[in-house]
């Protein structure tokens, strides 16, 4: 676990004591993240900015639901701040439903994966490595090389279906292979 990880876990626990410093910390530090998540997925500067106030809401009521096991602080407001953006196209526009999904595939990769080269590169790859070879190359062209589903389902000849199959539980086993592999890393120090 880095600094910054450290310094927001003890941030979010004095959160939950009722520090407002603590938050206003918090805040500054992750702000502009949260700010750019959401205005790639929603396209509307003013919405996000909405978007940003509901998440940071919620983080200043329920500070303690982050769990460390379950990934970075980063990964984790970018999950809250994705599924937001989703909730609130839905309530909008029911018909950019599947283009948001299509939006979402192309997206949410390109986010995850700057987060996850960010912080977790090295356990990664070494994670992508464990995996069975169909697992690793769904997730390896969609994450690393920012393919579509679309994209990897023509490049491979298999269905869409087998696609998005293989990296849900490529990803399922990829959470697996990380927590073995920052398992055996803390034991070893």
């Amino acid at each position: 676990m880095d600094r910054q990880q450290e310094e927001d876990i003890r941030l979010l626990k004095l959160i939950a004591k009722g520090s407002q410093s603590a938050f206003n910390q918090f805040y500054e530090s992750h702000i502009s993240f949260v700010l750019h998540v959401a205005i790639k997925v929603l396209q509307d500067r003013n919405e996000a900015e909405d978007v940003c106030h509901d998440i940071f809401l919620e983080v200043y009521q329920k500070p303690l639901q982050y769990q460390v096991q379950r990934g970075s602080i980063q990964a984790w407001l970018a999950v809250k701040t994705r599924n937001r953006c989703i909730d609130r196209l839905r309530k909008r526009k029911p018909v950019l439903l599947h283009k948001l999904e299509q939006l979402h595939t192309i997206e949410a990769v390109k986010t995850e994966v700057d987060v996850l080269s960010k912080i977790e590169n090295k356990i990664l790859l070494d994670a992508l490595k464990q995996l069975p070879q169909k697992q690793q190359e769904v997730i390896y062209g969609a994450y690393f090389e920012g393919k579509t589903q679309v994209e990897l389902s023509q490049t491979l000849n298999k269905p869409l279906g087998s696609i998005k199959s293989s990296i849900r539980y490529g990803l399922q086993n990829l959470r697996k292979q990380k927590s073995l592999l920052q398992w055996a890393k803390t034991d070893r120090e």
